[in-house]
């Protein structure tokens, strides 16, 4: 298990050094500046740009960055917040995102699971029905429509919830946002929990635990949930990240100061340091989320372990 772990380990740590090379000759690429300003003649740009190194080889560049970066500089924001740190910057705004992406996470997987198992033990039966209902609409409607109906129903009508994001509130604050984001992911895990347990239900290595006495919670459990683990987890691998990394619409719906509109802005300004920054942290939580994924996928099912010690 320890040289399992270590080799996905070293293959991340590769990955995310060629992301941040991608990223850096994308930003080249890209049109325009962080100086595209009517008010700046030639000079004045080129004086900026020597300033924050713009001006030297991308070699150099690059690997600056990556200097900086080891000693956690992130660099500053050339445009919309000018000269300020990232890191400062993403100080107060990426705690908040990463708090409602974990929240909607839990509370989808745990529905989600829920309402799988449910449906797979209800088979043909109006409890499962209901659950693919459920999951045909969380699938189907978008998350900030779910945000506007629970933003008015809950927040404006009932008054339980407030409607727009208070940082002295922040969990009460969060229970909306987190439940309008959660529900594409407790559908997508319910459909995936429902069609893998039916498929481990019918499995002859459930007939020979059932042969040997075992029933009830330790036959669900302890023997089909645990078979019917992998795809879900690889199903859900991916939803953390999108979520973690908060949704545009819904941070506006609800005017959460999230890493959503600070990427947009950062795009729309050609504020490279903050672009690049943003990407390769979502990039390093992606492959970080599938790094454990890895890992758990040893520990559920000794097979793939072994199988990649045979590699």
């Amino acid at each position: 298990m320890k040289k399992y772990t270590v080799k996905r380990l070293l293959t991340s740590l590769f990955t995310l050094l060629a992301i941040l090379l991608i990223l850096f000759i994308l930003m080249q690429l890209m049109p325009g500046s962080p100086f595209n300003d009517e008010k700046l003649n030639e000079a004045q740009k080129a004086s900026l740009y020597a300033k924050y190194g713009l001006d030297d080889p991308i070699v150099i560049q690059f690997f600056r960055y990556v200097g900086n970066m080891l000693h956690g500089d992130l660099g500053v924001s050339y445009k919309i917040s000018k000269n300020t740190p990232i890191s400062q910057m993403l100080e107060t705004r990426l705690p908040v995102s990463i708090f409602i992406g974990g929240f909607a996470v839990f509370i989808g997987a745990v529905l989600g699971l829920i309402l799988g198992l449910i449906a797979a033990l209800k088979h043909d039966t109006i409890f499962d029905s209901l659950a693919t209902i459920i999951s045909v609409i969380g699938v189907s409607v978008p998350s900030y429509v779910f945000a506007l109906m629970l933003s008015y129903s809950l927040g404006f009508r009932m008054q339980w919830f407030p409607m727009l994001y208070n940082a002295q509130n922040s969990f009460h604050s969060s229970v909306l946002p987190s439940i309008s984001l959660s529900m594409f992911t407790m559908a997508s895990i319910a459909r995936f929990t429902r069609s893998e347990m039916l498929e481990v239900l019918d499995s002859d290595y459930m007939l020979l635990a059932e042969s040997k006495g075992i029933s009830g919670a330790s036959l669900i459990f302890r023997h089909a949930l645990r078979n019917a683990l992998i795809p879900i987890i690889t199903v859900l691998a991916p939803l953390i990240v999108d979520l973690m990394t908060g949704s545009l619409v819904v941070e506006k719906i609800f005017a959460i100061p999230g890493v959503g509109s600070l990427l947009v802005n950062a795009i729309q300004s050609n504020d490279y340091n903050v672009v690049i920054s943003l990407s390769f942290i979502y990039s390093a939580m992606y492959i970080g989320i599938m790094l454990v994924v890895d890992i758990l996928y040893g520990i559920i099912d000794p097979r793939i372990r072994l199988a990649k010690k045979g590699d």
